[in-house]
């Protein structure tokens, strides 16, 4: 479960240069894209992380934010397991800024009980593929201190972490974040943050 005791500061992160490689995944294990009714399932593992009050609630907003394209469909993507139970998801997004489309990756959410299996660097990386092969850099994310595994995750996967840009309607809270990261990773850790981090 995430610590959302952490302090909330908007962390913006980007990466710039991205190339296709293959999505890697336990045997058994499937990633494919939005099927009617899958809302539902979405909903539970948002609402099991706490990102939204109701079940009920977090289906809505999918459905508000993500279904009245249907070209996007192909771009929300879902885990599941060797039962075809959902176990993550993760959406390739064009968040608005101004008239301009920015390329974002949103939401990304794993079951608890599949973390630390390679779940969530699979999905990431599904999504980054269809940015690479659509040409769709650089791409964005929004997150926060309390999702401190994985910015790592991505870091691993390209992204910087940005001290001044920003994208969509967030406020780039970039000092006060790392003064949060800094008292809940390790020194290694810190440092590679700092690395990782660009104008």
């Amino acid at each position: 479960m995430l610590d959302r005791t952490i302090p909330f500061c908007n962390t913006i992160m980007k990466c710039s240069d991205y190339e296709y490689r293959d999505v890697e995944l336990p045997d058994g294990f499937s990633i494919v894209s939005y099927q009617p009714g899958f809302e539902r399932e979405w909903a539970k593992l948002e609402c099991a992380i706490g990102d939204f009050d109701s079940e009920t609630e977090a289906e809505r907003y999918f459905v508000e934010t993500y279904l009245q394209k249907a070209e996007l469909f192909p771009n929300i993507l879902f885990a599941m397991n060797e039962a075809n139970d959902i176990i993550g998801s993760c959406i390739a997004w064009q968040d608005m800024q101004g008239i301009n489309c920015i390329s974002s990756l949103h939401w990304l959410v794993v079951d608890e009980r599949y973390q630390r299996i390679g779940i969530g660097r699979a999905l990431c990386t599904a999504v980054m593929n269809i940015y690479a092969k659509h040409r769709g850099l650089p791409v964005y994310i929004h997150t926060q201190p309390w999702s401190w595994k994985a910015i790592l995750l991505y870091i691993s996967l390209g992204f910087k972490l940005q001290k001044t840009d920003t994208f969509s309607h967030y406020v780039n809270e970039y000092e006060k974040a790392m003064i949060e990261l800094g008292k809940i990773t390790t020194e290694e850790q810190y440092e590679l943050l700092k690395r990782s981090s660009e104008e």
